[in-house]
């Protein structure tokens, strides 16, 4: 089970919205399942990524932002050790799905890391239309997790600007 403050989804979900058409991107730190910090990234998708995927290349033609994300490696290695500073780690990543179900696709899974969350909004013009989180397993399938809202707010939530 995820366990995330209210205020730090409302985080996630707000740059799912700002992002849209595209996908958006971001971090979950903390310890022990339970979020403590969103660090908003980037999508640094760039068009020769599909051709690096491991899946069948015919399905990555029509692939940009618009149906995947990319972070970049610096900014994950900046997120790793802004979280060992805090005494957390990465939990796991958030995108979004702009008109699509929250539900991992299958470039989801072939870039996916087990032990991570994946935080997935289905996201659609007017609002972020569901939110589910997975977990990818040892055979490499994903399965969901509990997202455990909490209604207090975060301390300090960390949000990075995207301007």
């Amino acid at each position: 089970m995820l366990k995330i403050a209210e205020d730090l989804l409302t985080i996630c979900h707000n740059h799912a919205r700002r992002c849209y058409p595209e996908e958006c991107c971001g971090l979950l730190l903390g310890n022990d399942k339970q979020v403590i910090k969103i660090w908003p990234t980037q999508n640094s998708w760039t068009e020769d990524f599909g051709d690096r995927l491991p899946i069948n290349p015919s399905t990555t033609k029509a692939l940009s932002r618009l149906n995947r994300f990319a972070i970049d490696p610096k900014e994950m290695l900046a997120a790793q050790k802004f979280a060992r500073t805090q005494g957390c780690n990465i939990l796991g990543i958030y995108h979004s799905h702009p008109d699509h179900p929250a539900i991992p696709s299958e470039s989801d899974r072939a870039i996916a890391w087990d032990l991570y969350s994946y935080l997935i909004m289905s996201v659609t013009p007017e609002k972020v239309a569901a939110t589910r989180s997975w977990i990818l397993t040892g055979d490499r399938q994903f399965i969901e997790e509990e997202i455990i809202l909490i209604l207090t707010k975060s301390p300090e939530p960390k949000v990075e600007s995207l301007e």
